[in-house]
This record gives C-alpha cells, sequence and structure tokens, in this order.
C-alpha cells in the first residue's frame, strides 16, 4: 500500500458498477428477528395490518427471505445522479494523527441532499407511485431525510408532508427551506395539526419534540387517507435493504486496493445508515471470509443500545405503529436536543437490536463535544465539514487511530460520511465558541420512561 504522503485518495466505480441488486442479511441470519406484533391482539402483524402505510412491494420485501432484491429500472436512472459513490482514504487524517491505521470513508454526501437518504427514499416513492398513491407523510429529526423524501416525491411527482422534530425545526431553518424547495409542505413537531401533536402541546407547550412524536403526526395524517401512505427513513428491515448499496460498493472498492476492513464504524440512531455500510460485510464474515469488528456509536443523550432495554415497543409516542422488538429508551422519551438530530430516536431498528443481542457488533456512546472535536479535525485535514451525525463516528474512528498509533497496529478502519455539515454550522458555531454542553441523561429519566413500556 502506498504512504499517506502518496497515491490516490479517491477510489471510485464506474457508473456501469451501481448494484443492480439490494442485499436481504435475513436470507443469511441464523436466527430471524422476532416478528412486529398487533398491539392489540399480541400475534404478529400480517400484510393486511401493515397496507394503510406502506405499498403491498414494500411489505413484501420487509418480510422477504430471499438474499437478493433486484432493483428497479426506473430507481436505477435516479440513482445514476449520485451513485456510485466515491471510497475516499483520509490520508490527511492519518498524517495529523500520526498513526498507521489505514482509515477509509464512503462518502455519501455527493448525493443531491447530501446524504445516503436517498438511498431508499427513491424506491419508497417509487412503489407507492407505482400503487397509484398520491401523498406520502413522514417525520425527520435533522432534516436530511425529509429533504431526501422530499427530492424523492418530486421525482415520481408525489406530494410530501413532513413533520420535523421542534428542536431541529428551529435549530436548522434551511433544512426546512430545502425541503420546501423541493416542494414539501413542513410542519414543527409537535404540531396543532394532528390529534397526538394537539396533545402533546396542551400537556407540554415548550415541547422541543422527538422523532416518536413526529412518527405519530405522521402516522396519524396517513392512516387516515386513501390516497396518503407512510415512508420511513430508518428502522425498518426494508429500508436498511435499500441502503446496503452502500457497503456492495465499499467492498468492491476495497478490494480493487486489495484491503480488508478491521474496522467497521457507523453512527446510529434508527440505524440505516450503519445498517447500509456493514450489511454486506456481515455476508462475508458469516461466509468465514473476512472477520472485522463492527462498531456503532450512538449520542450519550439517546444511547439506545448501550443503556436501553430489548423489549417490544410501540415505533412511535401515540402508540400508533405495531410493538417491535427493539432496544428502546421507551416510546415516550424524549431527547435532549441536541445538534445531531437525526440520533435523536428512543429506539434501535429491530433487526440491528436482534444483532446487537446476538453479539454480531459492540456499541459505544460518545457526547456531542467529543464529536464536534472529530468533526473539527476532520474537516481541516479532509476539507469536508461533516454533519454532527456522523462525527460519531469519526470520533470512534480516531479513537481506535490514535489507539494504533500507541500499539503500532496498523489497522484498516471503514466508516461511511453520510451527511455534510452545512446547514449545521450554528451548531459549530457554539461548540467553537465554548458554547456547547455535554448533557448528562440521568438514569432516573431511563427508568421512568421504561416503566411505561407496553
Amino acid at each position: 500500500m502506498t504512504s499517506p504522503a502518496a497515491g490516490p485518495t479517491k477510489i471510485l466505480l464506474p457508473e456501469s458498477r451501481i448494484p443492480r441488486q439490494w442485499y436481504n442479511v435475513l436470507a443469511d441470519l441464523p436466527t430471524p428477528p422476532p416478528p412486529p406484533l398487533h398491539p392489540a391482539t399480541r400475534e404478529p402483524v400480517g400484510p393486511e395490518d401493515l397496507a394503510p402505510l406502506f405499498p403491498m412491494d414494500l411489505i413484501a420485501q420487509e418480510v422477504s427471505t430471499e438474499r437478493y432484491i433486484d432493483i428497479p429500472d426506473d430507481v436505477i436512472d435516479v440513482y445514476r445522479l449520485w451513485r456510485p459513490t466515491p471510497l475516499i482514504r483520509a490520508h490527511r487524517l492519518e498524517r495529523a494523527l500520526r498513526t498507521p491505521a489505514r482509515i477509509y470513508y464512503k462518502y455519501e454526501g455527493v448525493s443531491p441532499v447530501g446524504s445516503h437518504k436517498p438511498n431508499t427514499a427513491v424506491p419508497q416513492a417509487y412503489y407507492n407511485a407505482v400503487q397509484g398513491i398520491r401523498r406520502l407523510t413522514t417525520e425527520t429529526g435533522a432534516g436530511q431525510w425529509g429533504s431526501a423524501l422530499a427530492f424523492a416525491c418530486a421525482q415520481f411527482g408525489l406530494d410530501c408532508e413532513i413533520w420535523m422534530v421542534r428542536a431541529s425545526y428551529d435549530q436548522k431553518p434551511y433544512r426546512r427551506s430545502m425541503m420546501e424547495a423541493y416542494g414539501a409542505r413542513v410542519h414543527a413537531s409537535p404540531s396543532e395539526v394532528t390529534s397526538a401533536g394537539s396533545k402533546i402541546r396542551a400537556a407540554d407547550p415548550a415541547s422541543t419534540g422527538s422523532l416518536g412524536i413526529a412518527i405519530s403526526e405522521a402516522v396519524e395524517v396517513a392512516g387516515g387517507a386513501d390516497d396518503t401512505r407512510y415512508a420511513l427513513g430508518s428502522g425498518l428491515s426494508h429500508v436498511l435493504m435499500h441502503q446496503t448499496v452502500i457497503g456492495q460498493e465499499a467492498l468492491e472498492q476495497l478490494a480493487m486496493v486489495e484491503e480488508t476492513p478491521d474496522l467497521i464504524v457507523g453512527c446510529t440512531g434508527g440505524g440505516s445508515n450503519f445498517a447500509g455500510l456493514f450489511l454486506p460485510f456481515l455476508r462475508e464474515k458469516l461466509a468465514g471470509r473476512i472477520d472485522p469488528v463492527i462498531r456503532a456509536v450512538e449520542p450519550t443523550a439517546c444511547p439506545s443500545l448501550t443503556r436501553g432495554h430489548y423489549a417490544y415497543d410501540f415505533g412511535d409516542t401515540a402508540g400508533f405503529t405495531p410493538l417491535l422488538k427493539m432496544h428502546t429508551l421507551g416510546h415516550d422519551f424524549v431527547p435532549d436536543p441536541i445538534h445531531a438530530g437525526g440520533l435523536r430516536y428512543h429506539g434501535m431498528a429491530p433487526l440491528l437490536s436482534h444483532l446487537y443481542d446476538e453479539g454480531v457488533f459492540d456499541a459505544v456512546a460518545k457526547p456531542q463535544r467529543e464529536c464536534f472535536d472529530a468533526g473539527v479535525l476532520f474537516a481541516r485535514t479532509e476539507g469536508i465539514m461533516p454533519a454532527p451525525e456522523p462525527t460519531h463516528a469519526l470520533a470512534a474512528a480516531i479513537e481506535e487511530a490514535r489507539r494504533c498509533a500507541e500499539t503500532g497496529e496498523p489497522k484498516v478502519i471503514l466508516t461511511a460520511l453520510c451527511g455534510h455539515g452545512h446547514f449545521d454550522m450554528a451548531a459549530y458555531d457554539r461548540y467553537l465558541s465554548g458554547q456547547m454542553d455535554d448533557l448528562e441523561l440521568s438514569q432516573e429519566r431511563i427508568d421512568t420512561a421504561l416503566t411505561r413500556l407496553p
């Protein structure tokens, strides 16, 4: 391998190498994750239970055990706007750390909205359009997912209505502007538009909101209209599967330079970025061809994996969704308004929760100042201003690279840079001016929320 001072930093695939199939890890797991349950009967939900929210093609993907699902040509045509994405070796970051580690990041910031989210937004909009749906509703935390769905709906002529967590609505006004530029209607959540939002505002007029609350509002509206369905940015298995285009490309790109990762690290809120990166590598690990350590990184303010409880819980605050077996902090837990708004979800994807419970990967939690330390160092060395969410993975990658500097071990570290921080400069301003706090989450708050598990 070339030294950090020489050689190419970008590994590119030709456009023709866009994956033509999504990888479904359910085909290769020794045991499947526990099924979603109907909240009234406690029986596994069937397609008819999900039909008011999702088109049948996506429901079929959610329960499929086929190893590969073909990507429709119309979806590939939109993917071509930014896929395949580059894999970049962080030579300058390595030099700054004086580490023998080789750090690679899969850069999803080249998408139209600057994140990995369109990888699933585009197929979700496509399948709804094919079924004749006219409008999609959704929630968004930091606005990355909302921007992606608004963009995808514009590609297929769908209306889009979005509930944005109020903390982010106030902190990140230009993400709202981006959604509106793509044609979406955006509400601050909790809102007065829905009964779920109105109840919460009546109880707490100053509520900063949560993804669970915003999901309740979007699901309420979708469930009440025949021409409307709900789109989800993370959490469910079909969403994670759509993101596997990231890891499939990264596998091929690393093979081009004869590298194999020793550590794969990703940020986790609901889990879609992390899953999209590591699941294709997990396929290789299960087959005995590679053996990387896989690590999820979450915020200390919303630590569903490291401090949550593995139990059946609602995916939303009002209890409109099926019961999902997941690592959860409780469906009515409201996280502190940290700047990584996309990681402020009370639960982890059921598939990832199952894999974590099986010991497939480990998890750590990081405070936001350490993450912004990593983001600023990355910006000063690699030139890219990362969004607050992927700085969690960068912090863990840098921690491991510094450990390699101490031991002299030349590990290969792989992560995904899933968003840019151009709309998050208010957060960076707070960090740079010394006004950013690390918010401590008391065990009492977690215990209180967990007492209300269904």
